[in-house]
């Protein structure tokens, strides 16, 4: 049974995200990391996974959907880990027959990651939508990883860039608390912050991991 936990997690992003914002600065650049879009800040968190050891899969089925019939149908998650890199994702369906590989790990086995980054500054000004897209699609991502039955272990991440650290550390407190409100068995977050060169309005950025399923 692997040993997955959010702390390791949020240190490897924290590290990568950190180095990022040292080099942002040491090359003078016009906009910092926080400037890049959702999928534009996925590249720089699976190369801080996979240097912390962990094999990354990019775009993963949901287990639960694993029966559908064709493999481009289903729920994706955003990252699955497994304990090592050369380890895989097993397929279920050629489990145990001349197909199967010695290198996989069952489904369940693997870590389910949902990312979910939020600036409060974009480049154009402050963002409009700062609060409804923190408060609502996040949460739709928790409901995703507890309602699949099949996922042992699955987490969050949160990339919150913001004016200061007490406005971050205020509307993750608040997010928990809601979706301790609807129910959501999510744990307290494993916490991490990088001051970053205020460009755009952001001087600081949130790493937050939060448990939503085997930790």
């Amino acid at each position: 049974m692997p040993h997955w936990s959010c702390a390791d997690i949020a240190d490897a992003v924290e590290k990568a995200l950190r180095s990022r914002a040292q080099q942002d600065d040491l090359e003078q650049t016009v906009y910092g990391f926080d400037a890049l879009d959702e999928l534009g800040l996925h590249p720089l968190l699976h190369d801080a996974l996979r240097q912390a050891g962990w094999g990354v899969y990019p775009e993963q089925r949901y287990p639960g959907d694993d029966g559908k019939p064709k493999k481009s149908h289903g729920k994706r998650c955003d990252i699955a880990l497994t304990p090592g890199h050369d380890l895989v994702i097993r397929d279920i369906s050629v489990k145990g027959t001349l197909f199967d590989t010695a290198d996989a790990i069952d489904p369940e086995d693997a870590y389910y990651l949902e990312v979910k980054t939020v600036a409060q500054h974009e480049r154009t000004g402050p963002f409009p939508r700062y609060s409804a897209e923190l408060l609502s699609p996040v949460a739709n991502d928790v409901k995703k990883l507890w309602t699949d039955s099949r996922i042992r272990y699955g987490g969050l991440l949160i990339v919150l860039f913001t004016e200061d650290p007490r406005i971050a550390e205020h509307d993750l407190r608040i997010w928990h608390t809601r979706c301790i409100e609807k129910g959501y068995p999510v744990a307290p977050p494993s916490l991490r912050g990088i001051e970053i060169n205020n460009r755009i309005g952001n001087a600081w950025c949130q790493v937050a991991v939060f448990g939503v399923r085997g930790l």
